[in-house]
């Protein structure tokens, strides 16, 4: 394996130019979908590499359960600095599966709070809540559809995309316009599953904190995704804008860092400069020759080093592994 394992432990660094630039030069769709596909794949690659090394670790550890085999100097030869970094990376991987396991539990626990705070009302696409503290977010998941008269009762039991939740305090605070302008933001949130988005970036950053940017612009970015679309939904920016500026100084913080919402994560005064500009250009990846695309590129290449060096370290430790197990 070589160095090469140590890789994808280090590479997301090459992930930090691009999203600094997403943020102001991609269309926030395309960035995205982008920045969370880079902190996805980084994250996968280093935690199977801390992996890999955790065996070699674990293999030195007098009484561990594996094949006495795996301590064999050729294995240990596989990994340089192999007593440091075998033993390093064990309770580093436990520390990663723990915090990632807390923060998928804290997630699914403030859902499922969010979706008992509905029970007993219609399964609508938007839920009011007779709460005076002004509060809106897109809920994913929740309640199941009825019977569907245009499909003959095929959509019976099943699932919606989503819910929009907000309280009366919030619409109170809200003009006609700025209203439309909430729920259009909202339900492009639903509508481009903005949550997985979150969600990933959020796992990602646990698993390695080299990925805690990229978690930082995807958090912005997804907001600007749903202001642009909600704008161009109303058909006015500046209601959008106007919306998004008195709902930040009505409502707390969302309840969850992956429920995504009109104040959600993302400087507000950045975002109403933003729709206050002509609506950004489509463009499914940046040009080569701009700042942007060099750093997209770039960040492309050392996603697919840190893959090809997690497969590579992989297939190597297998084969050390199958041959010390198995002499000719």
């Amino acid at each position: 394996m070589g160095v090469f394992v140590f890789l994808p432990l280090v590479l997301p660094l090459t992930a930090w130019p691009v999203a600094r630039l997403a943020e102001q030069r991609l269309h926030p769709r395309t960035a995205t979908r982008l920045l969370a596909a880079l902190a996805g794949v980084s994250a996968v690659c280093s935690t199977l590499c801390l992996g890999l090394l955790v065996i070699v670790g674990t293999a030195q550890l007098p009484g561990n359960p594996l094949p006495d085999s795996w301590s064999d100097p050729d294995v240990r030869a596989a990994v340089p600095y192999d007593e440091i970094a075998g033993r390093a990376a064990i309770p580093a991987l436990l520390a990663v599966l723990v915090s990632c396991g807390l923060a998928a539990w804290r997630q699914e626990r403030t859902r499922r709070r969010a979706v008992a705070a509905l029970a007993g009302l219609p399964p609508t696409p938007v839920a009011v809540l007779p709460d005076r503290t002004p509060y809106a977010y897109a809920l994913p998941g929740g309640s199941r559809s009825g019977s569907g008269s245009r499909s003959g009762g095929a959509g019976r039991g099943r699932r919606r995309s989503g819910r929009v939740v907000v309280s009366t305090g919030m619409l109170d605070g809200l003009a006609s316009a700025e209203r439309r302008a909430l729920f259009a933001h909202e339900r492009a949130h639903l509508a481009g599953r903005h949550h997985r988005h979150l969600l990933t970036v959020h796992l990602a950053a646990r698993a390695n904190p080299f990925l805690r940017p990229l978690r930082t612009a995807v958090s912005y970015t997804a907001e600007r995704w749903a202001d642009e679309e909600a704008a161009a939904e109303v058909g006015s920016r500046r209601a959008v804008a106007r919306a998004i500026g008195t709902a930040a100084l009505l409502a707390p913080p969302t309840p969850a860092a992956t429920l995504p919402a009109l104040t959600g994560a993302g400087p507000v005064p950045r975002r109403v400069a933003a729709l206050m500009r002509p609506a950004p250009v489509g463009r499914a990846w940046p040009p080569v020759g701009t700042a942007v695309g060099l750093a997209a590129w770039g960040a492309a290449f050392g996603a697919t080093v840190s893959a090809l060096s997690s497969a590579n370290s992989a297939v190597t430790l297998f084969l050390v592994l199958r041959g010390v197990a198995s002499p000719v």
